[in-house]
């Protein structure tokens, strides 16, 4: 027989959690790679789509597929929610409240600030748990260290389901209470994504235009993708300390160079109603007297009210 010391205590081991199941609604393609990622992390998965046969895949995995909404959330304590806004979410959710009831929904469907304290409102008026968040990642980098994931709500709320959450991968912020905040970073962080998108295939319209091919202005592009990636840090402290000294370049050199693109894309026949909108803030900003500051400042002359 074996004799421990003092000095060597045996400990019983610890028993291993008993994953937490979690109902996925919504089985576009964000909301299967959700699904899926806890599948691959042992939880015992449900899900729900409004158009059934999306969830095939899913089930072969050892998801189950629930017929309703109502028996999809009585099947877990922790729910999420992932469709395409949140008329949609709102759609699915609320007429289920009652199945709800002392759960936690977590909404990963993407909208505005604005409508996800809404929500958080409705979902405290009915007892359940709410959390708001965002993906910051696309569908394929869910389950893997690329994924981003935000998040906001209680705090509380959130750290009684972080290790589930952590199932999807990669990084998971609380950004804090105010519901609406994880809304706020991702529209932000969309807006400079879509807008930089739209600038980029305009630009490849233009060099169409004149018989330049993608892959000829590739190597150049890259060189502004480079020269963001300096210039962004640099914008963001000048925003948040609110100064925007002219001492590279300024805003009424900056709306110049606007103004070429501008007459040389529209002599081509391409619309310029994206360039229109950023020369017409520029020149607000020169009308102000700030045609001296860096272009930093109209960070500033967007405000229109």
């Amino acid at each position: 027989m074996a004799i421990h010391s003092p000095e060597h205590p045996v400990h019983p081991t610890d028993p291993t959690p008993t994953p937490t199941p979690v109902t996925v609604l919504g089985m576009g393609p964000m909301g299967r790679a959700l699904a899926g990622a806890l599948l691959a992390a042992g939880h015992p998965v449900t899900v729900w789509n409004r158009t059934p046969g999306r969830a095939a895949e899913l089930v072969e995995r050892g998801a189950a597929e629930a017929g309703s909404v109502r028996a999809a959330v009585g099947a877990s304590p922790l729910v999420i929610v992932c469709v395409i806004d949140y008329a949609a979410a709102d759609a699915i959710v609320r007429p289920a409240a009652a199945a709800l009831r002392g759960r936690t929904l977590v909404n990963l469907t993407a909208d505005t600030p604005d409508r996800a304290r809404a929500t958080a409102a409705w979902a405290a008026e009915h007892g359940v748990g709410y959390l708001d968040g965002s993906i910051l990642t696309p569908a394929t980098a869910i389950g893997t260290d690329a994924a981003v994931v935000i998040y906001s709500g209680p705090e509380e709320r959130f750290a009684a389901h972080r290790s589930t959450l952590a199932a999807l991968g990669g990084r998971s912020d609380h950004l804090g209470a105010d519901p609406g905040r994880a809304a706020a970073f991702d529209v932000a962080a969309l807006d400079f994504c879509w807008t930089a998108v739209s600038g980029y295939l305009h630009a490849l319209a233009l060099a169409r235009a004149e018989g330049i091919t993608a892959a000829q202005l590739l190597p150049y592009a890259q060189g502004i993708v480079e020269l963001l990636g300096q210039v962004v840090p640099v914008y963001a402290e000048r925003a948040d300390a609110d100064s925007h000294p002219g001492d590279v370049s300024n805003v009424t050199s900056v709306a110049a160079g606007i103004e070429h693109i501008v007459h040389a894309s529209a002599a081509r026949g391409l619309d310029t109603g994206v360039l229109d909108a950023a020369l017409a803030v520029a020149r607000r900003a020169i009308a102000e007297g700030r045609g001296r500051d860096d272009f930093s400042r109209l960070v500033d002359t967007v405000r229109v009210a």
